[in-house]
């Protein structure tokens, strides 16, 4: 476990006013960082994602997925429309150094806690905003959605074959991408402001974090109008990249094939016809036959039987693991990517801060807060304050 005072964000307060997954997560990449992370929430109810349950599953009373994007933070409860609330909500804003927050276009506005409020009280601080589709044009009001932000964006037509509709990615991809980009405009601005004393505003958006996300498709369309997108075989993993890049069912599993010369592979595994094909067109125009020889000769024998055969000749290719195989499997154990957490008898395993630092992983045994848990500590140490000030 690595001692917060030794952690680069150390003695930086920040308060997360954000609800369920972009802004709370963004708030955990920085108290891993060593940043004390308030967490505002509303009375009684609190953050969305304390019911908002991934999969159904919940740990002492709050889901695993609040565990898991909420762990190493205090939580106190404001109504925002409260002025009593709302005056001692400021005074922690005169006292932070990051405010981040994710509602809607105008919310923060009517508050009265919008960039230019929240800079009149405090010229210093950080103010990072999360939206849905950014604060201007036709979407900025579209509920902020991971997978509507997909669809929006034209994601899910590169996942799948030509023969599946849309396909979008089975995780929030747009949420966790946000998260890493707000986060990075913070420590970004946190130079800034050792530098130069000031303080700024950092914005990001789902829908921007998934067009930077398919920057190589965007640019290659932006400069060529021909580019369109033309999904593959049934055992294709990329719409822009020719056999054999894809998966393929073997006699126990599925194995994964990334760029390979054609020629390399068909002598490898027997497969003259693919001896002879030299061209990346012909590996275009053949590349559902190619697919299908592949295919067919994987089926006949075991993933780790051909994992042998083509790690011995350096072929980039990986077994397609299932979640069970994952958790089970030495490669996961070694990069010792999880850590306990405690919230009174409940022990909770979950996932670690990917990021090490002089060689060591970031981790901690604070878990996720109780609604409000930290109102009394919270008040009184800032009521201090203000006398002392």
């Amino acid at each position: 476990m690595t001692e917060s005072k030794e952690l680069p964000l150390a003695g930086l307060l920040v308060l997360d006013f954000s609800q369920f997954l972009a802004g709370p997560v963004a708030a955990l990449r920085l108290a891993d960082l060593g940043a004390r992370v308030i967490k505002v929430e509303r009375p009684v109810s609190g953050d969305i994602g304390r019911t908002l349950a991934f999969a159904g599953r919940e740990i002492d009373g709050d889901t695993v997925s609040f565990h898991a994007m909420n762990r190493n933070k205090q939580s106190i409860t404001a109504d925002l429309k409260d002025p009593v609330d709302l005056e001692y909500v400021k005074m922690l804003v005169r006292r932070a150094d990051v405010l981040i927050q994710n509602f809607r276009p105008g919310v923060m506005e009517r508050i009265g806690l919008d960039y230019a409020a929240v800079k009149a009280i405090n010229p210093r601080i950080i103010y990072a905003s999360a939206t849905g589709y950014g604060t201007t044009g036709p979407w900025r009001d579209r509920p902020g959605q991971d997978l509507l932000a997909q669809s929006l964006s034209g994601l899910p037509w590169l996942n799948g074959s030509r023969e599946d509709g849309p396909v979008p990615v089975g995780l929030s991809v747009a949420d966790h991408l946000l998260s890493c980009h707000i986060a990075q405009g913070v420590t970004a601005m946190l130079v800034h402001r050792f530098r130069t004393g000031e303080g700024g505003l950092v914005e990001s958006s789902l829908l921007e974090s998934m067009l930077d996300l398919q920057f190589e498709l965007l640019s290659t369309r932006l400069n060529d109008a021909t580019v369109e997108v033309r999904r593959g075989g049934r055992h294709s993993a990329n719409a822009f990249l020719s056999a054999p890049y894809g998966t393929y069912p073997t006699k126990d599993g599925y194995i994964a094939l990334a760029m390979n010369p054609l020629p390399k592979i068909g002598a490898l595994l027997g497969l003259s016809e693919l001896g002879a094909i030299h061209s990346p067109e012909e590996a275009w125009t053949r590349q559902a036959e190619i697919e299908q020889m592949l295919a067919d000769l994987f089926a006949t024998n075991t993933t780790d039987h051909w994992l042998e055969t083509l790690d011995a000749a350096d072929v980039w290719c990986g077994p397609v693991l299932t979640l069970e195989e994952l958790l089970a499997s030495e490669g996961f154990a070694a990069i010792q990517m999880t850590q306990q957490v405690e919230r009174n008898s409940a022990q909770i395993l979950t996932t670690r801060s990917p990021i090490r630092l002089n060689g060591q992983p970031l981790s901690n045994r604070k878990a996720a807060p109780r609604l409000g848990e930290d109102n009394d500590a919270v008040r009184d140490e800032f009521a201090r304050e203000e006398v002392g000030a």
